[in-house]
């Protein structure tokens, strides 16, 4: 059985903060690949990746440098990485290799920037573990609470107004203030024009309000900055979809499926808009990859129907 860590436990082990984590997360930088009842989780092939995530970017590399190592990393690493793995993890920058003995890489350049043992990382794990469980046996479950975990670290191309301005705006936006939301996004932006995350939130709270114009706008403009984020092509395909323009719609959606194939929700949506084009074939395939992502939630039953409706 796999073993899974929560978002809490991985800030912990890492000395993370836990807004970081969802930052990298929703940015779809690097995050937890298991849902289970609406919550996310990390397998240890997963904490592989945060851990390369924190120290390239320690390292001083660029994000995108960082992405492309992290690319690197989930290729390298087989689905069933485990601690007692006998891989070490190297980086000089430009490249990852991980090498199944002991001998660490050194790449041609001799300089080596991020270098870890899978076996000593599961150890920290264990430690963390054994931790959790001597603290859970030596208090109250009202005394149990986790300590804020201090991080003076920020993103490698992120000022940190520009970060905290972000993060501020999700937690304005979690709590119904949208006004605050919008506001903090847009600071978040003149601080860094680039940061294509905080225009795609920005591009929903425009789209909610109507100002669907603006909204389209702001998500090309992430798109421009950062191709690869899934989550502002999928509410473009989504937005693309409300204005009728339904073969575009379905061109980003299908982008979206083939850069992140476990994004359940653009599975669902990619289904949705092929029933109502008639593609029935094509309309099963994405339902029924939806179901096997997201089998338990509140849309699970809708996408059966439709599975019905295309089943001849």
């Amino acid at each position: 059985m796999t073993e899974l860590y929560s978002i809490p436990d991985v800030a912990k082990l890492f000395a993370l903060q836990e807004s970081r984590l969802r930052y990298w997360m929703q940015t779809g930088f690097v995050g937890p690949t298991v849902r289970k009842q609406n919550r996310f989780y990390y397998t240890f092939r997963d904490l592989c990746a945060v851990k390369a995530a924190k120290d390239l970017l320690a390292a001083g590399l660029s994000a995108q440098k960082v992405r492309k190592n992290l690319e690197a990393l989930r290729r390298s690493l087989p689905g069933d990485a485990h601690p007692a793995l006998k891989l070490r993890v190297c980086s000089d920058g430009e490249n990852v290799v991980a090498l199944a003995d002991d001998v660490a890489f050194v790449p041609a350049t001799g300089q080596v920037v991020m270098a870890f043992n899978l076996p000593a990382l599961g150890g920290q794990v264990a430690s963390l573990r054994q931790r959790q469980r001597e603290r859970a046996a030596e208090e109250d479950a009202a005394d149990g609470a986790p300590q804020a975990i201090v991080d003076d670290a920020t993103e490698a191309t992120l000022g940190p107004s520009a970060y905290t301005c972000f993060i501020e705006a999700c937690a304005a936006e979690a709590r119904g203030d949208l006004g605050e939301a919008e506001a903090l996004y847009a600071r978040a932006l003149d601080l860094d024009p680039h940061l294509a995350a905080a225009m795609t939130n920005l591009g929903n709270l425009r789209h909610r309000a109507g100002a669907v114009d603006e909204a389209r706008r702001l998500y090309e403009r992430a798109l421009e900055h950062d191709p690869s984020l899934a989550e502002a092509r999928y509410n473009l395909g989504n937005l693309l979809e409300d204005l009728g323009e339904t073969d575009l719609a379905i061109a980003e959606l299908c982008r979206v499926t083939q850069q992140a194939p476990d994004f359940a929700d653009a599975h669902y949506n990619l289904g949705l808009a092929l029933v109502r084009l008639g593609s029935k074939a094509r309309a099963r395939r994405h339902l029924h990859r939806y179901l096997e992502l997201d089998a338990s939630s509140e849309w699970a039953s809708r996408a059966r129907e439709y599975l019905a409706q295309v089943a001849a």
